[in-house]
């Protein structure tokens, strides 16, 4: 933490900050909070090219799409949509918790902290919201749940600060809680999409300890109801609101309900989410239904089975997911893609063979191999047009093509690369893996 204090006591050398980012030829907005632009034009560790996508990177959310708001919140747009995600919005901040010894960080997530509670008591199967905390979709997908709670708790963890789990925070958890115990039987749900088949119900699934969900990560369909990176990410995001509950709340009732969804939830992905393939042997698979179905392949929005050790349900080292990955990073998965300037994983959310710099960063971010992170981050440095920031997905043979001119998703988890593999920052905490 010696560099992020270095920071925040250099941000209050405005005229120091300025004269950084007008090395960059940036600007500072009366919107930008002086911790995280002295942060931006400290880049060390790489090429001047680098050095212009991580500043504009780490700055994009804070300047473009945040907003304080007057119940004291902070809203949060996922780029050139106007709407607040609660899962992108979660994940937007989350490079900002480096810098959380400086009061308007701290004050900024507190604000996100606050309305994403708000919204999830408006309505727990939504997964966006506009400003008014009126729903904007209501795809309902597990992962939707779980951002907000990891986002406090990392939070928690890095500042100790627990009065931001107010009342309000504690009852909309606990109904998120509710939900997913709720839908580990999705028989018993009224929840209804047009999208979905079998009258807007999913197709059919056995109950197999795990929690059902509607929509992918990429706010796409599942083709079966139990998205094996979305189970993932619920148990570790349950091993944290466990110990919430336990040490902040002191609440043993709820902390053994947690603890119960979770296993159910660990024990389901080991029997139902490992397959077998004669390439690669044991991996996970994407989806599955419980009945013996299962979708073999990976999607570039995270939660994903790329990102299992960022997500922390299990370590890099794992000899299943040492499987997975070499089987995601390959072209048996249907949505890996080459090009001239790119190799990488895509989405069926955007055009066949784009590949989106989100996976691209998530690849660096879960390496352990000095020349694959180089590799990556040159990459994602020719994906860039001009405009120095990262966009949804990129055809891999001509960058120029794109989708999204302003996604701040990638922009953020890129930032968070940066500052953690080049620039030595201490990485943010992480739970004990509940899936070894």
């Amino acid at each position: 933490m010696g560099f992020t204090r270095r920071l925040v006591r250099r941000a209050s050398a405005a005229a120091g900050v300025l004269f950084l980012l007008a090395a960059f030829g940036l600007r500072a907005d009366a919107t930008e909070l002086p911790a995280i632009s002295a942060a931006a034009a400290e880049f060390h560790g790489g090429t001047i090219d680098a050095g212009q996508l991580y500043t504009q990177c780490l700055l994009s959310t804070v300047r473009y799409d945040v907003s304080f708001e007057n119940d004291q919140t902070t809203y949060v747009i996922t780029g050139d949509i106007g709407a607040m995600w609660l899962r992108d919005a979660s994940a937007q901040v989350r490079p900002y918790l480096f810098f959380v010894a400086d009061p308007g960080v701290r004050n900024m997530l507190r604000g996100v902290i606050a309305r994403e509670a708000k919204n999830m008591l408006a309505d727990p199967y939504a997964n966006a919201f506009n400003r008014d905390y009126k729903v904007a979709e209501e795809k309902y997908e597990l992962d939707s749940l779980l951002y907000p709670i990891q986002l406090a708790w990392m939070y928690w963890k890095q500042s100790r600060d627990a009065s931001v789990f107010t009342p309000e925070v504690k009852a909309a958890y606990e109904r998120a809680l509710g939900l997913m115990q709720l839908e580990r039987d999705h028989s018993f749900s009224a929840y209804r999409h047009r999208e979905l088949i079998n009258d807007g119900k999913g197709a059919p699934t056995a109950v197999t300890g795990m929690v059902w969900t509607a929509f992918r990560p990429s706010d796409d369909p599942a083709t079966y109801g139990y998205n094996i990176p979305e189970e993932m990410f619920a148990a570790v995001g349950l091993r944290e609101l466990a110990e919430i509950e336990a040490d902040v709340w002191h609440d043993s009732v709820k902390r053994d309900e947690v603890d119960a969804l979770r296993q159910g939830i660990i024990d389901g992905i080991n029997r139902y989410g490992i397959v077998y393939t004669p390439k690669f042997g044991y991996i996970y698979a994407y989806e599955v239904d419980g009945l013996g179905h299962s979708v073999l392949m990976d999607d570039a929005n995270v939660p994903s089975l790329l990102s299992i050790p960022y997500m922390g349900f299990t370590t890099a080292t794992n000899g299943i997911y040492v499987n997975t990955r070499r089987f995601v990073l390959s072209t048996d998965n249907p949505y890996y893609f080459t090009g001239k300037y790119a190799r990488g994983v895509g989405s069926p959310h955007t055009p066949h063979g784009y590949v989106w710099p989100l996976a691209l960063v998530m690849q660096g971010l879960t390496s352990g191999d000095p020349p694959e992170v180089s590799n990556v981050l040159a990459q994602l440095q020719a994906s860039d047009t001009g405009d120095h920031l990262l966009h949804e997905s990129f055809d891999p043979n001509n960058p120029s093509q794109f989708t999204r001119s302003n996604f701040g998703w990638p922009c953020s988890l890129y930032s968070e690369l940066v500052l953690d593999r080049l620039m030595g920052f201490t990485p943010l905490p992480t739970p004990v893996f509940p899936g070894m």
